[in-house]
């Protein structure tokens, strides 16, 4: 077999992992993926976790290994990836902006955690989020739930930045809504090229964020100058 047709063999075993692209700004799930509960995911990872170790020559008789499939099964279903069933999204109420505070409200520095869907690896970052009222407001903390809740998810880190903004925007009623993400992959970080030092920086900006103006306040704010 010639060395192209092996490359291209494995392009297509990848899919479009090394190219970081997205194909839809909804988590890609099967019409299946909440037949099962909680608990029968937890049992059936398990199973399939422990074949993992076992394929790698682990010896799970050890007592510092044999209770890690539970511990990946439970981590994977209740923590890292909770965000996967909007039945556990959290609520967000918004309330009637009394004080008529109508300038750019703007979180920042909030604590990102998620897992890049192509490898399994984290991403470790701070997503800056800002909204202009156009009479609702939203209480601080529904905004730090809100990033973490869709961060908990195999992910792709433009389609998150999309998720945040959008699921902002119906809540407050606006369409002023902008969000900026910078964070660390370890896929890039850990494996593959192996570069510690950099950072992937997306960006996503609906209404009055698309005017210049706007958009460069909102930066001024984050303390960050880019071209996005």
């Amino acid at each position: 077999m010639s060395k192209n047709r092996i490359v291209a063999l494995n392009s297509e075993e990848d899919g479009i992992g090394e190219d970081h692209m997205m194909t839809s700004i909804n988590t890609p799930l099967r019409e299946d993926a909440f037949d099962l509960s909680k608990e029968e995911k937890i049992n059936q990872i398990q199973e399939h976790f422990t074949k993992i170790m076992e394929t790698l020559g682990l010896d799970l008789n050890d007592d510092s290994l044999k209770g890690t499939p539970k511990r990946v099964a439970k981590m994977y279903v209740n923590e890292i990836f909770g965000g996967l069933d909007n039945m556990d999204k959290p609520t967000s109420s918004n309330f009637e902006n009394k004080y008529r505070y109508n300038e750019m409200l703007v979180e920042k520095n909030i604590t990102l955690y998620s897992t890049c869907e192509h490898h399994f690896l984290p991403i470790v970052g701070k997503a800056h989020v800002a909204y202009i009222s156009n009479g609702n407001v939203i209480g601080l903390s529904k905004m730090n739930r809100i990033v973490d809740f869709f961060a908990k998810r195999p992910q792709v880190q433009e389609r998150l930045n999309i998720q945040i903004v959008e699921e902002l925007k119906k809540i407050l009623g606006t369409e002023d809504v902008a969000c900026v993400i910078d964070a660390k992959h370890l896929c890039v970080n850990s494996r593959g090229i192996r570069d510690v030092a950099s950072s992937t920086v997306t960006a996503e900006y609906g209404g009055k964020f698309k005017e210049e103006k706007t958009r460069q306040e909102f930066l001024d704010f984050i303390r960050m100058d880019l071209n996005i």
